[in-house]
């Protein structure tokens, strides 16, 4: 039977868990994330390639790509090659090297003057930022006063260790 190797289109299915057991991707269908905090916008906007969050039920099933270009993890990656189709691993990924640790100089606290004047956040909005070179920056709101708003630009699950149940389904 032919194994998986680098440059290979590979179709998987896998599920994201943290060490509690929630799950926070997956693309079996009848599996439902826990915390979809990651993605609540629907995955749209193509940043799930680059940053392997998820909205539970992976729109459209199982997963196809070209293994070698890293569209997960690169953990993710050499767990497969050598696999067979149907063949199942587990991969556990040190939040280091996953989405790094929880960085507290991502906090940041700003006048509510320096904002928008429409703009009236919530405590757990997510919100892009910009600056004056048209920088984004992605963001959560922890905090809101009369005079400040305290956000949070670190990834959702930064400091969270993940583990990967990957199915190889085929090899194209």
């Amino acid at each position: 039977m032919a194994q998986a190797e680098k440059g290979n289109s590979v179709t998987i299915n896998f599920t994201g868990t943290l060490d509690d057991g929630t799950v926070f991707d997956s693309t079996l269908e009848d599996t439902e994330c826990d915390d979809e905090s990651c993605c609540d916008d629907g995955c749209d906007d193509g940043s799930c390639d680059d940053e392997g969050c998820g909205c539970g039920g992976h729109e459209g099933g199982p997963m196809t790509f070209t293994l070698g270009e890293e569209i997960l993890f690169p953990q993710i990656d050499a767990a497969i090659v050598g696999m067979t189709p149907g063949e199942k691993k587990t991969v556990k990924i040190a939040a280091v090297d996953a989405f790094g640790e929880y960085d507290k100089e991502k906090v940041f606290t700003v006048p509510r003057s320096d904002l928008p004047e429409d703009l009236i956040p919530e405590v757990g909005d997510e919100l892009s930022l910009s600056n004056e070179d048209d920088e984004e920056l992605e963001v959560v709101v922890l905090e809101t006063t009369a005079d400040q708003i305290t956000f949070d630009a670190n990834h959702p699950l930064a400091g969270e260790d993940v583990t990967f149940e990957i199915e190889l389904v085929s090899i194209q």
